[in-house]
């Protein structure tokens, strides 16, 4: 293919996606490069969507949209070994259109968006690898794929090829990732009858629930649980960092397994047949992992660029926000007839500081480094809440004062008056 294209995007997923529709709809001419059969073959997993950052791109979506249901309740759970502490919030304006998330098959949803991607004007080309960026100096000038005669030129190459990131880190644009700043996470979907889930979760029509858990279900590791409602399935998983693991020489399969075995979370799944199981990195080393974004004729949007927000579980519109800014700089810049160097493309990082996407990978800037330094954070409170709530609401003939000053003593035996300030301070200082 000797044509050369405005703008080649690598990587058919969220920001992709995103970015490839925002420049074609604006008439760009896109090429965009997908190694899978087709976009969303490589993703069986269920997933949640944010309709804000996809609203935003395609405002009309939900008239077609492959979507699951729409998240009503979210609820937050604390588990040691047999109990679990927790909150929920459910409200009746999230069951009121327009909704607020949505749970989605990543297949089924990344294929549908790859055709809007297509109809608005971009070509796609699957089942190719790119296998260089073709270089004149220190400029990207164009990606080598594994076709015969595989060179293809454009003006901006955008990498929207996931965590891993390739071509980044062989182009020396960004280290080799570092285990500390990814988890791994391993995820099943179980299907039920949509009226088990309905009577099980408390739910009706389209309505679902999201569960997000911590505690001893990550075994001490950084990590956390999640489960949330899907159309006729549930998607269970487990997630903790790859040094983590490998430090303990954990099994993340074993992990899902035990996980799936706690008595809060069994009955949840009783019945259901196991169809799907996946397992993938996902970039949470938050605010001081994000590497170089762009350069002359280059530019980095989704997981490539790390934007993944672990505290809220937030990915895809993180995903979706970086691809539709980075099009919209180069879009910007092209009607301004200025040429895409590292010094104007630094437009797209000033936009990703002036939103959502920046401003709160800053302010949990200081978490991962926390939680790493701090494993009885995730291991020691859970023990200890759940056995003081266990406590306080066992009727046994104990006053409550006289509880209250067992619950006190059991904290500050475990982790002394000091050791408890001093989390408290912690903890206050990173989501300050």
């Amino acid at each position: 293919m000797t044509e050369k294209f405005d703008a080649i995007v690598v990587g058919a997923g969220p920001s992709g996606n995103a970015c490839a529709y925002t420049m074609a709809k604006a008439g760009l001419k896109v090429l965009q490069i997908e190694r899978g059969e087709y976009p969303g073959s490589k993703n069986v997993q269920g997933a949640i969507l944010y309709s804000d950052a996809l609203e935003r791109i395609i405002p009309d979506f939900r008239e077609d949209a492959p979507l699951e249901r729409h998240i009503i309740e979210q609820r937050m759970w604390v588990l040691d070994d047999q109990s679990f502490i927790g909150g929920h919030y459910r409200s009746e304006d999230f069951n009121k259109p327009p909704y607020n998330r949505y749970t989605i098959i990543r297949a089924q949803f990344d294929k549908w968006f790859s055709q809007k991607v297509q109809q608005a004007g971009a070509l796609l080309i699957c089942e190719t690898t790119v296998t260089d960026l073709l270089m004149d100096g220190q400029r990207v000038v164009g990606v080598q794929t594994d076709r015969v005669g595989g060179s293809i030129y454009a003006d901006i190459v955008v990498l929207a090829d996931g965590v891993n990131s390739v071509l980044a880190r062989k182009a020396g644009f960004r280290p080799e990732l570092d285990p500390a700043e990814v988890a791994l996470a391993v995820k099943e979907i179980h299907f039920m009858p949509e009226e088990t889930i309905a009577s099980r979760f408390n739910v009706s029509g389209d309505a679902g629930v999201v569960i997000e858990m911590v505690g001893k279900i990550t075994k001490g590791m950084m990590g956390t649980g999640f489960l949330y409602t899907n159309r006729d399935s549930v998607t269970i998983g487990v997630g903790c960092m790859l040094s983590d693991l490998k430090q303990q020489k954990c099994s993340p399969y074993q992990l899902l397994e035990d996980m799936k075995a706690h008595p809060a979370i069994a009955p949840l799944l009783e019945g259901g047949e196991m169809k799907e199981y996946a397992a993938h990195l996902i970039p949470e080393g938050g605010y001081h992992s994000i590497p170089c974004l762009y350069g002359s004729g280059w530019i980095v949007v989704g997981d490539s660029g790390m934007f993944v927000n672990a505290v809220h579980r937030e990915g895809s519109n993180l995903a979706m926000t970086s691809g539709r800014l980075a099009a919209e700089t180069v879009i910007a810049l092209r009607a301004e007839g200025l040429p895409l160097t590292e010094r104007n493309l630094a437009r797209y990082r000033t936009a990703l500081n002036e939103s959502f996407v920046i401003k709160d990978l800053k302010k949990y800037r200081a978490l991962p480094g926390i939680f790493h330094r701090n494993p009885h954070l995730l291991n020691t409170y859970p023990e200890l809440l759940n056995q003081a709530a266990h406590h306080m609401l066992k009727v046994d003939g104990t006053d409550k004062k006289s509880k209250e000053r067992d619950i006190r003593r059991s904290f500050t035996q475990r982790r002394s008056l000091f050791g408890l300030v001093g989390d408290a301070y912690k903890m206050w200082r990173a989501f300050e």
